[in-house]
């Protein structure tokens, strides 16, 4: 990225094509050559998460992307992004997600932490983090692109809310306490095929450490962490591709396991019948 700042026009003009996007069911071409700062980009994100908010969606927490070394080296990074979660975005435990819910849908497995305390300390510690944490849970996050063929930098990414879509959460609670999320294997499963494994050390070396950079980059900003977030630390192990008609399950050593599940596509008759 320069350090040229783009206009404001620039910034609206790459918001309205994202949301556009998202609308229609249409991927949009790349914002990166108008958005050349990652305060850009970041600007971007803002304006749309601020015109959702107006239009009555509800932000249920952030999620944390770029926490793998190997992708951060290939978009020439050395920090992790982060967007903005809604409660519309969450999906219980083994729903069904309709066909096209998600452009271009891929998965992942994460630890996702239940917050219970604001953290608005501009330097907070793990000590902060601990106490602030209810409870973490199994998580798949099903990301997604509004740009086309997921031709995508840092630039693009951010500005398109750190590429989310939606994200399913396990059910059963599990105190800090009783887990040692460092240490944590991950197995991803479609349709009974291991398709991704990993551990929490693949997370910024700790889901923690990831979720600590989260707060404190927030309250830089003034958009600190509040209780009641729920916090998608990253992903354990490789994205996947998934299709009409798959079953994910991802079980984490201590966490438990969570599914998603995504509806086949009908055809002209099967429509008509359903």
């Amino acid at each position: 990225m320069t350090s040229e700042p783009p206009t404001a026009q620039a910034i609206e003009d790459a918001a309205a094509a994202l949301r556009t996007a998202q609308e229609t069911g249409v991927p949009c071409d790349p914002v990166r050559a108008a958005i050349t700062t990652l305060d850009a980009a970041y600007a971007v994100q803002r304006a749309n998460t601020d015109r959702w908010t107006a239009e009555g969606r509800r932000i249920s927490g952030r999620k944390i992307g770029l926490t793998s070394a190997a992708v951060q080296r290939q978009l020439g990074v050395d920090s992790p992004d982060f967007g903005t979660l809604f409660a519309d975005m969450a999906v219980p435990d083994g729903a069904e997600i309709p066909a096209g819910a998600v452009l271009q849908p891929k998965a992942e497995a994460e630890v996702a932490l239940v917050l219970d305390r604001d953290l608005t300390a501009e330097r907070n510690t793990v000590a902060d983090l601990i106490r602030a944490t209810a409870f973490a849970l199994p998580a798949i996050e099903v990301v997604g692109s509004r740009v086309r063929d997921w031709d995508i930098t840092l630039a693009d990414t951010v500005a398109d809310n750190a590429s989310c879509g939606l994200y399913v959460l396990g059910n059963r609670p599990v105190a800090l306490a009783d887990v040692d999320l460092r240490g944590c294997g991950m197995v991803l499963e479609r349709r009974g095929e291991q398709v991704s494994t990993g551990a929490g050390v693949a997370c910024l070396g700790h889901p923690l450490h990831a979720a600590l950079w989260l707060a404190d980059t927030l309250a830089a900003l003034g958009t600190p962490l509040r209780a009641g977030d729920t916090v998608l630390t990253g992903a354990l192990g490789p994205m996947v591709e998934v299709a009409p008609g798959d079953v994910l399950e991802a079980r984490i050593e201590g966490l438990g396991d969570v599914r998603a599940a995504f509806a086949p596509v009908l055809e002209p008759k099967q429509k008509e019948d359903a």
